[in-house]
C-alpha cells in the first residue's frame, strides 16, 4: 500500500537485478492477487479463478504475461497463450491470472527502463523482516480487539 493514499501497489522484481517496478492498481484486483499470493481458495470462483478455470475447460495454457507498455502514466500487458494468441489485459488482471496458472510475467526491458526503480538489497532485506513481523503479530498484542471480517 503506498502511503498516506492507501493504494495499492503491486511490485514486480527484476530477477536478475535490483530494479522493481511499480504499478498502481485498484483494491478488487489486490484482493484478487493477495489471495493467489496466499494459496486461497474461494468457495465459488472468482473472475479470476473463472478465467484460469474456463482456459483449462478448453485445453488452453497461459505462456507468459508481459508488461508491454507505459503511456500517459497508465500500463498496459498482454496475456501470452501456448497457441500463439495474444490478448491485451490490464496489467493487475493479466498478474492476478498468472498467479493462478503458474505462468511467467515479465516487463519489456523500455518499461523496465523508464519506470522501474532500484532497491538495494540491504532495504529489500528490510522490508521482508517487517513482513514478516506483521504475519506473526494480531490485534490482541496491542490491547486492541481484532477488526471485524466481511463475508
Amino acid at each position: 500500500m503506498e502511503l498516506p493514499s492507501n493504494t495499492p501497489i503491486v511490485l514486480l522484481r527484476e530477477t536478475d537485478g535490483a530494479r522493481h517496478l511499480p504499478i498502481w492498481i485498484g483494491a478488487a484486483e489486490a484482493t484478487a492477487i493477495a489471495m493467489a499470493q496466499q494459496g486461497i481458495e474461494p468457495p465459488r470462483p472468482l473472475t479470476h479463478d473463472l478465467l484460469r478455470d474456463v482456459l483449462a475447460a478448453t485445453g488452453q495454457s497461459l505462456a507468459s504475461v508481459r508488461i508491454t507498455e507505459l503511456r500517459d502514466g497508465v500500463f498496459y500487458a498482454v496475456l501470452m497463450f501456448t497457441s500463439g494468441v495474444e490478448v491485451s489485459a490490464r496489467p493487475s488482471d493479466a498478474i492476478a491470472l498468472a498467479l493462478r496458472t503458474g505462468a511467467e510475467i515479465f516487463a519489456d526491458p523500455a518499461v523496465l527502463d523508464e519506470a522501474a526503480i532500484e532497491v538495494p538489497d540491504e532495504e529489500e532485506e528490510e522490508v521482508e523482516k517487517f513482513r514478516e513481523f506483521l504475519d506473526q503479530i494480531s490485534a490482541d498484542d496491542f490491547g486492541g480487539e481484532a477488526p471485524p471480517t466481511s463475508s
